[in-house]
């Protein structure tokens, strides 16, 4: 069997998404929504790099426990509804989680800085 290429492979990316996991320590942080607490023990950020834009963090669920004890999640979208930069009243200690995941995702190509306050 004879082979010959022309070029070189180029691969392109025209959604490229990544999600990562952080176990938070127990009970630093509470989030409230409409009156009602969850202590978060874990959070998932979804990056996103769209087209070949820089990476832009879209979303980050929270699961942990209410005041109850029961389990519970929030899901906080990270974007305004023009998708092209932060949603408008998004606690800094959220940014924070955003900030470590992306630190976190470093070897896969992300690099990211929150907003500006």
């Amino acid at each position: 069997m004879k082979l010959s290429t022309a070029g070189d492979p180029v691969m392109t990316q025209e959604d490229t998404k990544v999600e990562v996991g952080l176990d938070l320590k127990a009970g630093t942080l509470v989030l409230i929504q409409d009156g009602k607490g969850l202590t978060p023990h874990h959070a998932v950020v979804q990056f996103a790099a769209p087209d070949g834009r820089p990476w832009m963090a879209q979303q980050v669920t929270f699961t942990g426990a209410g005041p109850d004890g029961t389990s519970g999640s929030l899901v906080v979208d990270l974007l305004n509804d023009a998708c092209d930069g932060p949603r408008d009243g998004i606690p800094d200690a959220i940014w924070r989680v955003v900030t470590l995941a992306a630190t976190s995702a470093g070897d896969v190509g992300i690099t990211y800085a929150p907003p500006a306050p």
